[in-house]
């Protein structure tokens, strides 16, 4: 078993290099640098080669880490396309993609407030709760939200 101080040294004196010779496969080389230390570690005898074995375990876990990230990045980008936000109505004088562009365009926390109330059904509190908030700041989000939509889609607020 390797001690402390042997992996210490490991660490300073090689990581910095794998990482980036990680770093042409994947976009955290970092997360698989460390992986691979801590696969280091639990081995029962350590390795004759040790450099060359982490470089292949880098290698092996980099990789890996990128065809994941791409497969995911692939799933991600067929599942917003798959699913609009909005659809076009036959009575509706909104386009539903510019509606779309421009709720994506807003902050974050107007967009999430916006869509857990309108389309979650949260009360004002839930989603104060779902995003560490007062329940008053969720309101003010959401008011802000969707004034911001009506300017971004030209759309009058009604009278009271």
């Amino acid at each position: 078993m390797m001690g402390p101080d042997r992996l210490a040294y490991l660490m300073e004196r090689h990581a910095a290099a794998l990482e980036l010779y990680a770093r042409q496969w994947c976009a955290h080389p970092e997360d698989v640098v460390q992986e691979s230390f801590l696969k280091l570690v639990r081995q029962p005898v350590e390795p004759t080669q040790i450099v060359a074995w982490l470089y292949r375990v880098v290698r092996n876990g980099a990789i890996s880490a990128g065809r994941s990230e791409r497969r995911r990045q692939h799933h991600e980008s067929v599942a917003a396309a798959q699913a609009p936000w909005f659809c076009s109505g036959e009575n509706s004088t909104l386009d539903a993609a510019h509606v779309t562009t421009a709720l994506a365009g807003l902050p974050e926390e107007q967009r999430e407030t916006i869509v857990a109330h309108l389309w979650g059904g949260l009360t004002f509190a839930q989603i104060g709760e779902l995003a560490g908030c007062s329940a008053t700041t969720a309101h003010r989000r959401y008011i802000a939200g969707l004034t911001e939509l009506r300017t971004r889609l030209n759309v009058p607020c009604p009278n009271p």
